[in-house]
């Protein structure tokens, strides 16, 4: 059984040799008049070479010239070919009917998604507004995260910078509480670790516990807490399942984690994202200074003041705190008053909160040798001993004398023996005072990077020419170090490489291993701007634009003064289905057709493209104003003959033939016209039945009865008239019937 395109394609008369063929009248078996247009029709479209025969799928034969095609073939081809056509008109009705349908129920599909969502938030957050008395202002930032995580595409993992969907395994930073895929993480992690430990050498690699940071806050991870399992938020189920009735990610239980700043209670609400809610529980408490009665508040809000007089001694010891009641410790004291300073010379007037001060002046005491005088600066205290009391040393240190203090120590005259700068000689002078010289024997010195040598004076750092070409850390650029000793400095250059959000340029040091994801957000508006989603820079070009509630606010372009009203959106505006209202012009009738300002039409003789590198220029479809369709008011119409009168569109309204016979009655008045309906002139004073110069004229003899006794026809035509006596002669005999007379026939 071969398709039904392919059996279309038969019966199309392929001859076996060519030949002329004379115009003969053509029956079709089966088919009315209809059928043999069409078989006469599809034979002159094969060309004038045409010669019936036999061919594949149908049977023609040849009989007396005429030409009998078989029904077998022909009428089942014609068929199939309606029914598949039939058959795709209805898909595209239905596709497009289900099109408009959607267009017209996706606010009410958008109010069932949000009644379900608001569901699943009510029944997340009941334990903590049972707590609240139905009060949820707290929870605005936890609602937002449980939003975003319903909302598709509005959480996006910053390292692979795609959307993050409800059954992928994910992990949720504790620090910023920003979601990542768990495969993305695990690679981030193993990145960061192996950069930090890539400096150190080969003994200790491996032994520190290197930390990784999350890529949005850099809330630093040990290398242990690297995730390996996906759990739900609250971390108490291991892969959780998938159900339409929670959170995506949330296992449905008790959160049941401690608050930050940790208060002794527990988090109420369910499994969620993001930050837990302020402590909702009610506690009695006192205020700052402990001065008030003890009031029930809540636990997140438990510290208060009571706007009291602090009244607690300042570290000054001389006043009291005079602010009102405050939490932690008090401020120092505001107030001025003199004080001395540590040497008791001078009194200044200072804060109170700084009552320790020094003055400028040398404290000039004579120490206990008498010989000598304090050289400190205002100091608090004894002076202490001469500090050139006691056994004292040459400059050189090799000998020890014990001389007044009034005395200076004398050089030794033994050679200095120290070391010098550049740690491999010594000082050859006799001891002498002050730092020793410059080392200037000649050595045989390596350059840093130790491929050249040179004989010159010690203290002068050898630096050759030679540029190092090994790679920096970045592994990217040349370190072009003149002389390097092999440890090359970090790369100072900027990276410089493009982000995965292809909009900006890493900033950081030059690097190894993959950039930082871009710290940028993108606001995502729709396109009247009132609803916007916050997406990571780079997602804006795939992230679908928010649904918008308002009302578009395009201006009309047909003719109508006022849109019908539908919902923001991007692009035209869908077409005008209100009803048209023009006044034809030829009629002065309304335009009941829909609007038809813009009506989509598609351009005809466009050029081919020459291959899909080409882009077309011109769009394949182009808004035009179509002009008002033929107005179908229906209007009652006599026809020529007003035999009948019929509703007909006003754009074909005339007189028209009812394809009756005429039926006026002759000027004969025996008989009626039977011509096709026509019109006929009307003549002033003559009835509406009687026929006009349209008409045929009565071509018929005279049939009116003959007198009794005549035989004979009336000679003349049609007439109203009695006839004339009949002229005709006739022969008679008399009653011996001997003598035969000719008379008229009367």
């Amino acid at each position: 059984m071969e398709p039904a395109w392919r059996q279309t394609g038969k019966g199309r008369g392929r001859g076996r040799s060519g030949g002329g063929i004379s115009e003969a009248p053509t029956l079709v078996s089966g088919l009315g008049a209809t059928g043999a247009s069409r078989a006469s029709a599809s034979a002159g479209s094969r060309g004038g070479n045409y010669k019936p025969g036999r061919s594949r799928g149908s049977s023609f034969l040849s009989v007396n010239n005429t030409t009998v095609v078989e029904s077998k073939v022909a009428i089942p081809n014609e068929l199939l070919s309606q029914k598949k056509f039939e058959e795709i008109k209805k898909a595209n009705q239905a596709a497009a009917q289900k099109l408009v349908e959607e267009y017209n129920t996706s606010s009410s599909e958008d109010e069932d998604v949000d009644g379900k969502q608001g569901e699943i938030l009510t029944s997340t957050f009941t334990t903590y507004t049972d707590q609240t008395g139905g009060d949820a202002r707290e929870l605005e930032r936890t609602r937002q995260y449980v939003n975003e995580a319903f909302q598709a595409g509005a959480i996006t993992c910053l390292i692979c910078i795609a959307s993050v969907k409800r059954n992928q395994a994910i992990w949720s930073c504790s620090g910023c509480f920003c979601i990542f895929h768990i495969p993305c993480i695990q690679k981030w992690a193993k990145d960061s670790i192996f950069l930090m430990s890539s400096p150190l050498t080969d003994d200790d690699f491996g032994k520190k516990d290197h930390s990784w940071p999350c890529p949005k806050c850099r809330y630093e991870y040990k290398q242990s807490e690297t995730p390996t399992r996906y759990y739900c938020y609250c971390g108490k189920v291991e892969d959780p399942p998938l159900d339409p009735w929670l959170v995506p990610h949330s296992c449905g239980q008790v959160c049941d984690k401690e608050f930050k700043p940790p208060c002794g209670h527990r988090c109420l609400l369910l499994c969620h994202p993001g930050p837990c809610p302020p402590c909702p529980k009610m506690i009695t408490v006192t205020c700052y200074c402990r001065k008030a009665r003890p009031v029930p508040r809540r636990c997140s809000a438990k510290e208060w003041s009571c706007q009291q007089k602090c009244g607690r001694m300042l570290p000054c010891g001389q006043h009291k705190c005079e602010n009102p009641c405050h939490a932690g410790n008090c401020l120092p004291c505001p107030r001025v008053s003199k004080q001395r300073c540590l040497c008791g010379r001078k009194m200044a007037e200072r804060l109170c909160a700084s009552p320790v001060w020094q003055c400028e002046q040398v404290c000039g005491k004579t120490l206990p040798c008498g010989n000598h005088t304090c050289e400190q600066v205002c100091h608090s205290g004894p002076c202490g001993d001469c500090p050139r009391s006691g056994s004292r040393v040459c400059p050189c240190g090799k000998s020890k004398y014990s001389l007044p203090c009034t005395e200076d120590v004398p050089t030794c005259g033994d050679t200095c023996d120290k070391v010098l700068e550049c740690g491999l000689h010594r000082c050859t002078q006799r001891c002498h005072r002050g730092p020793c010289e410059t080392c200037r024997q000649e050595v045989e010195k390596h350059c840093r990077c130790g491929k050249h040598t040179k004989r010159m004076p010690c203290h002068k750092e050898y630096l050759c020419e030679s540029k190092c070409a090994k790679l920096r850390d970045c592994q990217r650029h040349q370190c072009k170090r003149k002389c390097c000793s092999g440890t090359c400095p970090p790369c100072d250059q900027s990276c410089g490489r493009t982000l995965g959000c292809r909009n900006h340029k890493c900033p950081s040091v030059c690097h190894r291993g993959n950039c930082y994801p871009c710290p940028e957000t993108v606001e995502v508006k729709c396109n009247c701007g009132h609803s916007s989603l916050t997406v990571p820079c780079g997602r804006e070009r795939t992230t679908k634009p928010p649904r918008c509630k308002e009302l578009c606010s395009k201006l009309t372009t047909c003719h109508h003064p006022s849109r019908e009203k539908h919902r923001c959106h991007f692009g035209h505006c869908p077409p005008c289905r209100q009803p048209c209202q023009r006044v034809i012009e030829k009629c002065g009738h309304f335009c009941p057709a829909p609007c038809h300002d813009e009506a989509l039409v598609k351009q005809a003789n466009l050029p081919h493209p020459a291959g899909p590198w080409e882009q077309p220029s011109e769009p394949e479809f182009i808004r035009v104003a179509l002009p008002c369709p033929p107005c179908q008011v229906p209007i009652p119409t006599e026809c020529f003959g007003k035999h009948e009168v019929t509703a007909l569109p006003c754009h074909a309204a005339g007189q028209y033939s009812c394809k009756r016979p005429c039926g006026r009655l002759l000027s004969c008045g025996n008989h009626t016209c039977m011509r096709e309906c026509h019109s006929v002139s009307s003549v002033d004073g003559v009835h509406n039945k009687q026929a006009g110069k349209e008409c045929f004229q009565c071509e018929e003899g005279c049939v009116k009865p003959r007198p009794s006794g005549c035989t004979h026809l009336c000679m003349l035509p049609c007439h109203l008239r009695d006839c004339p006596p009949c002229p005709q002669m006739i022969r008679i005999k008399c009653h011996c019937k001997i003598t035969t007379l000719y008379i008229e026939c009367k």
